[in-house]
């Protein structure tokens, strides 16, 4: 492709349902066997909806692999979306700040492109969004739409005979209906506005009065309720469509080592993937930058919850090499909004805020109650302390850092070390 850092690079794009562009995947077949590639490193995008924005991150993510012979790059492009006044580094400009109340600007686009066919009920979250009337109905009436456009769909089976509930949950014992879209409008968005003013207070004269407070999480919860349907398409497009396009990789190249990479929601993504490979395939190594769910997804035994285990607890034995889990505690994104967003999805009793620990994000602490996992600083791993195989916490705080709220230091991923990490979770490739 043009102008990217990397060669040879391929991008492959599913639909929300995981189904690849044939052209696409055909194409990297043929270049992987042309370029007698021994090494893929297939990296996937969290929060971006557009191809050229993931694009620019894949630019700027690969820029800081060192060259390498015989080393491919495969950036997965999937339908999922960021809000556009998050933070995010310098490969891709900020938003302006809105003057007043309502969406951030362009973000009904964005909206619209992860949501194809439901403009009228985008068009009237807009307009309540923007007048914010200090009328409950009004409020019960926006909360209503946010769960018609993201609400879970019947339990049916997809087109690989598993259910969509499967691939919502991080663990077996959390309910495939969040309490977020069937619990009190304002009780709900009281408590992200809660949330929100904990990490930066409302600039000065745009809310006033207990309901113009509330209409503040309101907004959060079309943030979060959309967050909730984006990891739902991840887990599918992971296993339902990378998982299987891998298989044809893996039958149409003879000793190719596959190294997954995944950012945020891409990197449940790519957990996901290897659950959909064929009986005794497995790929090489597994990368997990700032993921963005539980951390207690890969667990073969919950604490809380005993006999339940992980969603993922048996990805690692379809990995040849390490699973390696950097985290930041500089992750506002997932240090505060996550935890919450995940007491949300569950049962009444959780709003209560026990058992905190059992909500967090694998990004913000590591991967929780796995066995024999390796806890390391991110200079002891980039000094040869990296298991050759397991799983692995690094530390990646010292370089995941900048970043201002709600998200924090979330999308600071373009560092050189995370790059050394994803070569040495692969061993040093070949």
């Amino acid at each position: 492709m043009a102008g990217m850092s990397v060669r040879p690079y391929w991008e492959l794009t599913f639909d929300k349902n995981g189904r690849a562009d044939r052209r696409e995947l055909d194409a990297l077949l043929r270049g992987a066997a042309d370029e007698h590639l021994t090494d893929l490193v297939v990296f996937a995008h969290g929060w971006n909806n557009t191809r050229s924005t993931a694009t620019g991150l894949y630019n700027a993510f690969f820029a800081t692999f060192p060259p390498q012979q015989g080393l491919g790059y495969c950036g997965i492009i999937w339908p999922s979306m960021r809000f556009t006044d998050e933070d995010v580094p310098d490969w891709l400009p900020l938003a302006p700040e809105a003057d007043r109340p309502g969406l951030p600007p362009g973000t009904r686009e964005a909206l619209a492109l992860a949501f194809p066919g439901r403009d009228a009920v985008l068009g009237r979250l807009a307009e309540l969004a923007e007048r914010q009337p200090a009328d409950r109905a009004r409020l019960e009436e926006f909360t209503g739409l946010v769960r018609t456009l993201v609400s879970p769909r019947p339990r049916e089976a997809d087109r690989t005979g598993a259910e969509d509930g499967a691939w919502v949950r991080d663990t077996d014992s959390e309910p495939t209906a969040p309490v977020m879209f069937t619990q009190s409008a304002v009780e709900v968005c009281d408590a992200f506005a809660t949330a929100l003013e904990s990490l930066a207070p409302p600039a000065p004269g745009l809310f006033g009065g207990v309901l113009k407070r509330v209409w503040r999480g309101a907004l959060e919860l079309l943030r979060q309720g959309t967050y909730w349907e984006m990891k739902r398409r991840a887990g599918v497009v992971g296993r339902a469509g990378l998982g299987p396009a891998l298989g044809e990789l893996a039958a149409g190249t003879s000793n190719l080592r596959v190294h997954l990479a995944g950012h945020s929601f891409g990197a449940r993504l790519v957990s996901f993937a290897p659950g959909g490979l064929p009986d005794g395939v497995r790929v090489q190594s597994l990368t997990l930058l700032q993921g963005a769910f539980s951390h207690y997804a890969f667990t073969p035994g919950l604490p809380f919850a005993p006999g339940r285990s992980g969603v993922l607890h048996d990805a690692p034995g379809r990995v040849a090499g390490t699973v390696a889990c950097c985290w930041s505690r500089h992750d506002m994104a997932l240090g505060t909004l996550y935890p919450l967003a995940s007491r949300l999805s569950g049962d009444s009793e959780s709003l209560l805020g026990l058992d905190e620990s059992r909500w967090g994000a694998m990004g913000h602490d590591g991967m929780r109650a796995v066995p024999d996992c390796t806890a390391l600083t991110l200079a002891d791993a980039l000094t040869g302390a990296l298991p050759a195989s397991g799983c692995a916490n690094v530390d990646a705080s010292e370089v995941v850092r900048r970043g201002g709220p709600p998200a924090g230091a979330h999308s600071d991923i373009c560092h050189a070390e995370l790059a050394r990490v994803v070569l040495m979770a692969g061993r040093g490739m070949r």
